[in-house]
């Protein structure tokens, strides 16, 4: 997770200011640094709501699965894990990403081990946050084909068995370059920090940080879509066509009462979809946009990083940037996507602000 200089390098252009100050290529001449632009000031302004957005919309949902009882379990640990990684991204990793941004000739001004804090703490959190997100798939998948198999017991275990190994397996990605000697973060010479870009490490990380995890949530996403289309078409071929000859007017769906046999327990079942065929296709749309933006947010991050070691070539800096960004954001779009479609984070919210009034 370079940082990559986005308020020098976007303006790599020409500008005439007098005698002193005059800005080619991205490098200011002797006299006096260039002064930002409107531009950058725009994008500044844009990247402190990013991340101060990012830090209050994951706190709200942390707060919300502490202070409410009915989330003290399982999927909702799972949420709060990705919400700590995501808070932490938005505390730790985003300002200094910023202030790195924000220094000219891309230069790294805090020290040798500040850098290493900050660059351990990018690839920590940044892969925990995209492992809690292939977990979370992971749960959505083993609910909604093995809801029988996968009891309350069973999934309270699994969840914590992949809460610790992703936090265990992020560690080690983000701590084997100074525990192995693996390439060097901080080169005083140029005063550049970024992540290790040995070819081997480049290889490593980014598998384990990004490439496995895609490939089980692509996996996982290709089993729930093939499960769901047998599950509702089986269903649809269990319904006999009506002779021709015999009109049937449409009734309005209500909901009708239904009477078990093995308890004495009085349901409302709606006459079209069963109420677990509808909780199965809002986890299967939520698992669906949850990946895609994952994917579409890291794909060319992970792209870049993984071949800039391997060809010895090197991005445009702005390219880097705009990429090292997308990626960040995607910390902002977890909480939004998994709460928009869990009707009962939205009435904790609500009943949360009621109360502090």
């Amino acid at each position: 997770m370079e940082a990559a200089n986005l308020s020098v390098a976007s303006t790599a252009v020409a500008l005439p200011l007098g005698s002193e100050a005059c800005s080619i290529g991205g490098a200011a001449l002797p006299g006096r640094e260039p002064p930002f632009s409107v531009f950058t000031v725009l994008v500044v302004t844009l990247l402190v709501l990013l991340i101060a957005a990012t830090f209050l919309w994951n706190l709200l949902v942390l707060v919300t699965i502490l202070r409410v009882r009915a989330f003290h379990r399982v999927p909702h640990n799972l949420v709060a894990s990705t919400a700590v990684s995501d808070v932490l991204v938005a505390v730790l990793v985003m300002p200094l990403s910023l202030v790195s941004e924000l220094s000219a000739g891309r230069r790294w001004r805090l020290g040798r081990s500040l850098c290493h804090v900050w660059i351990s703490f990018d690839v920590l959190c940044c892969t925990a946050s995209i492992w809690n997100v292939a977990a979370i798939a992971l749960d959505r998948y083993w609910t909604i084909t093995r809801h029988l198999q996968y009891t309350l017991r069973t999934r309270r275990r699994a969840s914590a068995l992949m809460i610790a190994l992703t936090w265990a397996l992020s560690a080690l990605i983000a701590l084997a370059p100074l525990l192995f000697g693996w390439g060097e973060a901080y080169d005083a010479r140029r005063q550049r920090c970024q992540v290790s870009q040995e070819p081997s490490y480049a290889v490593f990380s980014t598998c384990g940080a990004f490439y496995l995890p895609l490939g089980v949530v692509l996996f996982v996403y290709w089993k729930i879509y093939k499960a769901a289309k047998f599950r509702f078409g089986r269903r649809r071929r269990a319904v006999l066509p009506l002779p021709a000859t015999v009109q049937v007017k449409e009734a309005p769906q209500e909901a009708e009462m239904v009477f078990t046999a093995r308890r004495p327990v009085v349901a409302f079942q709606m006459s079209g979809d069963s109420w677990r065929e509808q909780k199965e296709k809002r986890a299967a749309v939520m698992v669906g946009i949850l990946i895609g933006v994952f994917v579409l947010c890291w794909i060319p991050f992970f792209l870049a990083e993984l071949i800039s070691p391997l060809c010895a070539c090197s991005l445009p800096p702005i390219w880097k940037s705009i990429f090292l960004w997308l990626g960040y954001s995607n910390s902002f779009f977890n909480p939004l996507i998994y709460t928009a479609f869990n009707k009962n984070y939205n009435n904790a919210f609500r009943s949360l602000f009621s109360k502090q009034r």
